[in-house]
């Protein structure tokens, strides 16, 4: 256990690496953490006071928390532009983790951001985007060249939010990393294991019709976060994903194996579409296989967890 919380000697080579790569002391830089949740809080435990890290929040009960983690809280609503102000020229790096809102076509929530930004324009920028952004790719191999085609409305608030940061950069002159993101997991994190989704017997698509899906485990993404921060390129994009290349139900499986639990049940894709909800079902719409040449060539992140077998 002492590997997984960082305590024992997988944690301490961790921190021995972080140490050569995070800057000494007396250049200690200023991150601002927009959308402090379960990511921001993993990175926080990473930088383990080696930077002073502010903290956006909306919520003032979550003050004590922040703090207790090793951020300076804020308080301020990215729906609320006016509770912004402060934010221009607060830190030199900017890691933006708050999803779109869930209703329109653009992300105003960044709009909102940026304009706060814009008045002293942070050196580098980190947002979390989604592999959703590809949108249906029939199982094909993916890089990060391809094109958005968003299926989605959410996809598409993403699509406008990346669109956004990259004119912000290039105005501004700030190192913007896209951060393209698939499901995120870890046993700590909370929904982050498929053991409850196992429990409730929700089913999977039989082989014939299923997906494949993409990984990363919330540890190596907050490792990928920092890296981005210090060594993405301007205006690219980057997917965060292990190595693995599963389909759907295979992931399900391995995860009950590994659980100690039977095996989903495995049903066609026209009983999903009498069984399921619409956010299921649009999941199960969706086919493709990551590439993550640059994470590990441009940001030099090794893998902790390079396949679900390892992480869960």
């Amino acid at each position: 256990m002492g590997s997984r919380n960082g305590s024992g000697p997988a944690g301490v080579r961790r921190g021995r690496r972080l140490r050569r790569i995070l800057p000494y002391p007396e250049m200690t830089p200023r991150l601002l953490i927009i959308g402090c949740g379960d990511v921001g809080l993993r990175v926080l435990k990473l930088l383990q006071g080696r930077w002073r890290v502010y903290a956006l929040t909306s919520s003032p009960a979550r003050a004590p928390e922040l703090r207790a983690a090793g951020a300076i809280p804020l308080v301020g609503n990215l729906d609320e532009p006016a509770t912004l102000g402060r934010l221009a020229g607060l830190a030199d790096r900017v890691l933006h983790l708050a999803p779109p809102a869930t209703e329109g076509a653009r992300d105003r929530r960044t709009q909102h951001l940026l304009a706060a930004l814009a008045q002293r324009p942070p050196e580098a920028l980190v947002y979390a985007s989604t592999t959703g952004v590809y949108g249906d790719c029939g199982g094909a191999f993916v890089d990060e060249t391809r094109a958005p085609n968003p299926g989605t409305d959410r996809a598409r608030r993403r699509v406008d939010a990346e669109a956004q940061l990259r004119a912000f950069g290039r105005r501004h002159g700030t190192r913007v990393s896209l951060l393209r993101i698939p499901g995120i997991y870890a046993r700590d994190r909370a929904g982050g294991h498929p053991r409850e989704r196992l429990a409730r017997g929700t089913p999977v698509l039989r082989r014939e019709d299923d997906v494949y899906t993409n990984h990363i485990h919330a540890d190596d993404l907050a490792l990928a976060c920092v890296l981005a921060l210090l060594r993405g390129r301007a205006q690219r994009a980057v997917n965060v994903c292990d190595d693995s290349q599963l389909l759907m139900g295979d992931y399900f499986d391995l995860a009950a194996e590994l659980a100690g639990l039977p095996p989903p049940q495995r049903i066609t894709r026209e009983e999903a579409a009498e069984r399921m909800s619409p956010m299921q079902l649009s999941f199960w719409s969706e086919s493709r296989r990551l590439a993550n040449r640059r994470l590990k060539a441009e940001l030099r992140l090794r893998l902790r967890y390079p396949t679900p077998r390892e992480g869960l």
